[in-house]
């Protein structure tokens, strides 16, 4: 960014320290292993631990330190323009399934840190989706009128409370913003309370399916259980081929404290302007001031240039909230499924004991609650309402949506090819900072040179499947395009769904 440089990344994770877990030691039993321990993983274990299961928590980093350390932070049904489509794709039925599913998960949120007494700044806000240009405010009126047909308290509008004029809004009343990490910190207190155990930088490398499953490790111990949850954002277990029902999208965003009186009032997005997010959050130290949290810009992972990116959000950020500094500027992650609704159930047509929580498409926080109610309603054998809307083995759903499906397998497959007929850069001409993918006589290598001046080399081909990974310059890190796996420059996985390194080259 151009102005004031950011060097403080995610607001949430500085401002919701947290005690490490131990990782993984020993082989041990449980009725059920949870691979993933952000909002899907944590939800999921926490309801079956107070369901009465005994749940193994396992997380290859942080708890609550991947994306759900990293998202907006909105907890709402009002998914940006989903409702006309659903109810064009899914009928009246679908759309109505769906507002109701991610309404009531909100609503158990709600109850639950009202039990637990957990302080989280949960504020109730209204959720807006807006459009400044005239030509799409009839667009954004069907969209009220289909969300309101799904049993949203939803109405058009074209006035709100943020510093430009709209030509129309959509505007769900008595929703909610919170505090993610202080959420799913206190989540985790109360799972270890009811006699769940947590395991940090355990990376699970295999999945045994069978009565019961097995899990082995990196640490070379293993989980045995019964029923395993596969919660960790991309699926890291391919056999449900799930990876060709998803793109990954990357998106960026930047906060900085404004004074309370510019505050909009309320939570907003737009799918104007590459996306522009906005809310705020209180700021505990300053109650005359509130954070501003603007996201938007978003890419496929390896495919955009993001500290041009950061430069565009910050001088939108600036130019309508005249004054702020920008403190803190991060990126999150997410998957959108190919035929809009996120998948959450059984792994694939055979899986008996396995399950998994994908797709969020942005909306991770109600869909990660959704999940964790859903899938402790399918294990303990209950019956859902919304079980099939969400079931990943769907198929009806896909075949309408076929144009997206093609249209996501044709980017991967130019990716794949593409990418390798890029020409390659001098390595002499890296500066310090910088990466580049170049030719070597055993392949493509991925070079990073850093800030003393030393190159880094490690293979180039992503571990998941083999696409060409690209630079990332303002994260400093390779990503690949096809999957969305994100690696450090020396290689290790900062991201799924690749599970191995990159291989470190010499050059």
């Amino acid at each position: 960014m151009t102005e004031n440089q950011q060097v403080r990344g995610s607001y949430w994770l500085e401002t919701a320290p947290a005690g490490g877990h131990d990782p993984l030691t020993e082989d041990i039993e449980a009725d059920v292993a949870v691979i993933g321990a952000g909002i899907a993983g944590l939800c999921t274990a926490r309801e079956l631990a107070r369901a009465g299961k005994s749940v193994a928590l396992l997380e290859a980093g942080r708890l609550a330190g991947g994306v759900t350390g990293h998202t907006t932070a909105k907890v709402t049904a009002l998914h940006s323009l989903i409702y006309g489509k659903l109810r064009r794709t899914r009928g009246s039925e679908g759309a109505r399934l769906y507002a109701r599913s991610q309404s009531e998960a909100i609503e158990h949120t709600a109850a639950v840190i009202e039990e637990l007494g957990i302080e989280c700044e949960w504020e109730r806000r209204s959720a807006f989706t807006y459009v400044r240009d005239p030509a799409r405010a009839d667009e954004v009126r069907a969209e009220a009128e289909a969300a309101r047909e799904a049993g949203l308290p939803a109405s058009f509008v074209t006035e709100t409370e943020l510093p430009f004029p709209v030509a129309g809004a959509v505007e769900v009343t008595g929703q909610a913003q919170f505090h993610p990490r202080k959420y799913l910190l206190a989540l985790a207190d109360d799972l270890l309370a009811h006699g769940g155990t947590i395991h940090e930088h355990t990376v699970v490398t295999g999945l045994e399916e069978g009565s019961p499953c097995r899990l082995p490790t990196a640490d070379g111990v293993a989980v045995t259980a019964r029923d395993v949850v596969v919660a960790t954002h991309y699926p890291v277990f391919d056999r449900a081929l799930l990876f060709t029902r998803l793109s990954p999208r990357r998106e960026l965003v930047v906060a900085g404290p404004i004074p309370a009186d510019q505050d909009p009032g309320g939570m907003y997005i737009t799918p104007e302007e590459n996306t522009r997010s906005v809310r705020t959050a209180p700021l505990a130290d300053d109650p005359g001031r509130r954070l501003l949290v603007v996201t938007g810009e978003h890419f496929t992972p390896g495919t955009a240039d993001t500290r041009a990116g950061f430069d565009r959000l910050s001088a939108w950020a600036r130019t309508h909230f005249p004054g702020v500094e920008l403190t803190h500027a991060w990126a999150t992650q997410d998957n959108d499924p190919t035929d809009t609704v996120p998948l959450v159930g059984p792994l694939h047509p055979g899986a008996r004991h396995v399950y998994v929580a994908t797709g969020f498409a942005g909306w991770g926080m109600s869909g990660g609650m959704m999940a964790g109610l859903l899938l402790t309603t399918q294990i303990t054998g209950g019956e859902c309402e919304w079980s099939a809307l969400y079931d990943p083995r769907r198929v009806l759903p896909a075949l309408r949506e076929a144009p997206d499906f093609l249209k996501h397998q044709a980017q991967v497959a130019k990716h794949f090819v593409g990418d390798r007929l890029h020409p390659s850069p001098p390595v002499e001409a890296l500066p310090p900072g910088e990466g580049a993918v170049v030719r070597a006589e055993d392949g493509r290598l991925a070079v990073y040179r850093d800030d003393d001046g030393a190159l880094h080399a490690v293979s180039a081909r992503c571990t998941h499947m083999g696409c060409l990974v690209a630079f990332n310059a303002a994260e400093r890190a390779w990503e690949c395009p096809c999957h969305g796996s994100r690696f450090g420059t020396d290689g290790t996985v900062l991201q799924g769904p690749a599970t191995r390194p990159l291989e470190r080259r010499k050059i």
